[in-house]
């Protein structure tokens, strides 16, 4: 269990398959809140997952924030936070614009 935040640890997730190493790991949940602090903020949102804890916290720009343990949560919280569908795959942020 993560004293900072109260989850325990976690097995993983879908997202780090493949990520044979702890570093890989790491790396890819990096890479991870690379993507949602780009995406996100198009919604009012912030993201952040710096590894110190075993989660994903997002904030509100006008307040409230959660921890998250993983993407599928992220994107329910997201669109529930920000009061309307939220689509990672926008051409925006894949660069098919």
């Amino acid at each position: 269990m993560c004293s900072a935040c109260g989850f325990p640890a976690a097995p993983g997730h879908w997202t780090e398959a493949g990520a044979p190493t702890a570093h890989d790991r790491l790396r890819s949940r990096m890479r991870r809140a690379e993507v949602l602090q780009a995406v996100l903020p198009f919604y009012g949102l912030k993201a952040y997952g710096g590894g110190e804890v075993p989660g994903i916290q997002i904030s509100a720009l006008s307040g409230g924030e959660s921890i998250l343990r993983d993407l599928d949560e992220v994107w329910a919280l997201a669109e529930k936070m920000s009061g309307g569908p939220v689509d990672p795959l926008d051409p925006r942020f894949i660069g098919d614009e």
